[in-house]
């Protein structure tokens, strides 16, 4: 009787783990379909002049970049917004974005993108990397490279002063 009872569970554990592998299959082969900037359309383009700033607290340490892409920078992400990047140093970027029509600031939740020639075979990692491609006509962007390395936050998201 034990037997038969220890059979029936190990088949239910094995019918549970096909149906699990089956299902985690799926989701696998669903994330492998690569996003399209056409499948992100923006419905309209925003062509008036820029409106000024608003900054955070937290965003004033980059003013002077932030007036420059709002001075200078015509809208060419989702409709709307400006990318304002600049390099933090050796193959890195940081990408915020102005939206034109109110001049508020955002970031990308920390985001740091970072190239490292000796670890990035699979795109062009040199000293003219771009680490993030955008559409004026569509709400997709796309970031290349390593994502928020550990220990090397934007200022604005560095918890204070460090002791080293």
């Amino acid at each position: 009787m034990t037997t038969y009872n220890f059979r029936i569970r190990i088949f239910i554990c094995a019918l549970n783990c096909a149906i699990l592998f089956i299902y985690s299959n799926e989701n696998i082969i669903a994330q492998k379909k690569i996003p399209k900037f056409k499948d992100y359309p923006v419905t309209e383009i925003y062509k008036g002049k820029n409106v000024p700033l608003k900054l955070k607290r937290s965003d004033e340490f980059e003013r002077r970049r932030f007036q420059d892409a709002i001075d200078n920078q015509k809208v060419d992400f989702a409709g709307r917004y400006i990318v304002a990047g600049w390099s933090c140093g050796m193959w890195c970027n940081l990408n915020p974005i102005i939206d034109a029509k109110t001049g508020k600031v955002y970031w990308w939740n920390g985001i740091l993108s970072v190239c490292f020639p000796d670890l990035d075979k699979d795109f062009n990692c040199n000293e003219n990397f771009i680490n993030v491609k955008y559409k004026i006509d569509s709400k997709l962007i796309v970031f290349f490279g390593s994502r928020k390395p550990a220990g090397f936050l934007p200022r604005a998201t560095r918890p204070g002063p460090r002791v080293v």
